[in-house]
């Protein structure tokens, strides 16, 4: 049977990362509207124990010195890396961070009449994790959408403290920093492995 033309799956196909982006702001109801798609993510006991940061003007120049200034107290590779990734920052015309409020650890043990011990605690912390990890999916297939390019800069997790710090959320757990713009130019993302080599199917 032949996939259909969906606009879903284009967009799924579509989506990679972009590091370099053009000096051209990003319209509000653009912002808003990818925000909304990230906040429609599924999360655990419908908690969306998240938070979004809209960092732009002199707080992601503030960001892009902080990551400079880190990366000198890193080997060479990571360094390297976190000055990419401050490269990225200071290129997009706005950053969009995202942190996990920690709401659903701290009171899952009531929702779910648990136990409130390090296995549970453990439990929730992953819950806001994936929680958190679909609504920065969604928030990436939706720029995508709408002709914004995006990258998610994992390696920022290296200086997280410092990072939530910068936020105004030093109780929260880091979760993502994603630079937002329109593209320096158009690129193809990278390959992907073969389903057959990844997939397992399980019937007995």
């Amino acid at each position: 049977m032949p996939i259909p033309n969906n606009e879903t799956l284009i967009t799924i196909a579509n989506r990679h990362s972009i590091r370099m982006f053009q000096d051209i702001p990003i319209p509000n109801e653009i912002i808003e509207a990818i925000l909304n798609a990230a906040n429609s993510a599924p999360s655990a006991h419908n908690q969306q124990s998240w938070r979004f940061f809209i960092i732009s003007g002199n707080k992601k120049k503030e960001l892009v010195e902080l990551v400079n200034d880190k990366a000198a107290e890193f080997s060479r590779p990571a360094a390297v890396l976190l000055r990419m990734a401050a490269r990225s920052i200071a290129s997009a015309p706005v950053t969009i961070g995202v942190a996990n409020t920690g709401e659903l650890i701290r009171h899952g043990g009531e929702l779910f009449g648990l136990t409130n011990d390090t296995n549970v605690t453990d439990f929730f912390r992953t819950m806001e994790i994936q929680s958190s990890a679909a609504a920065v999916q969604n928030l990436l297939l939706a720029a995508t959408s709408l002709g914004i390019a995006t990258v998610w800069l994992g390696i920022l997790f290296l200086i997280k403290n410092e990072v939530l710090e910068l936020l105004g959320e030093p109780q929260g757990e880091f979760m993502a920093v994603i630079p937002a713009g329109y593209p320096e130019r158009k690129s193809k993302g990278p390959g992907k492995k073969p389903l057959h080599t990844i997939v397992k199917y399980i019937s007995e």
